[in-house]
């Protein structure tokens, strides 16, 4: 097993990353902000602005994990565990079209198809599994896909919760409102999720460079 290189990132380098990654929140904001400005007919809809970049996000991180685990061939079986997740919450959000367009729970039925190969794997392969994961987790790129996980999954959830909404609107409460602070929210963590597969996979670039010139 390789372990990553034990050099550490050069600070112009990480200082460059900083500044992406803020700006790439700020342009997540940014879109919520116009969209609900600027978009009425759409406005936080299946087709507006922050559901169709939760997709495209989720997408992309499908992508760089297919690449991390079949191109540069590290960590596979922690990266297909991830991979399954993201994959799974991609259907998940394509839950609406799924239900009007195919049947009721056909969302259901695909992420079980997903998950349930995928953990059988893994318990099978669970010794592979806890040698990538004693490397994995140790990683900036593991913080930050937890941190995503707690703000997708957990936060956003509780933050979302109707009898919140209607505490704090009374009798202004409107349930438009409470769905979109929790749709805003996701996004802020698949966002994170997102920084957290691009920081694995310049991990894994690292340690498949680390292969190719060892001797």
């Amino acid at each position: 097993m390789s372990a990553p290189p034990a050099w550490p990132i050069a600070f112009k380098t990480i200082l460059v990353r900083a500044v992406l990654y803020v700006l790439f929140i700020g342009a997540i904001a940014q879109g919520a902000y116009l969209e609900a400005i600027y978009l009425p007919s759409v406005r936080f809809s299946e087709l507006g602005f922050t559901e169709l970049t939760q997709t495209l996000v989720l997408a992309i991180c499908c992508a760089m994990l297919i690449y991390i685990r079949q191109v540069l061939k590290v960590w596979p079986t922690v990266t297909l565990l991830l991979l399954a997740f993201v994959a799974a919450s991609l259907v998940r959000e394509q839950d609406y079209f799924l239900d009007s367009y195919v049947a009721d729970n056909t969302w259901k039925v695909l992420v079980a198809l997903i998950i349930l190969p995928t953990l059988f794997w893994v318990v099978k392969r669970r010794q592979c599994f806890l040698d990538e994961f004693a490397y994995y987790s140790n990683t900036f790129a593991f913080g930050l896909f937890t941190a995503g996980v707690l703000t997708t999954y957990i936060f956003s959830r509780l933050y979302g919760r109707q009898e919140f909404w209607q505490a704090v609107l009374e009798d202004n409460f409107v349930r438009h409102f409470k769905d979109v602070a929790e749709e805003v929210v996701e996004l802020l963590g698949y966002s994170l999720i997102l920084i957290a597969t691009l920081e694995l996979l310049l991990l894994a670039r690292r340690i498949y460079l680390t292969r190719q010139t060892s001797p």
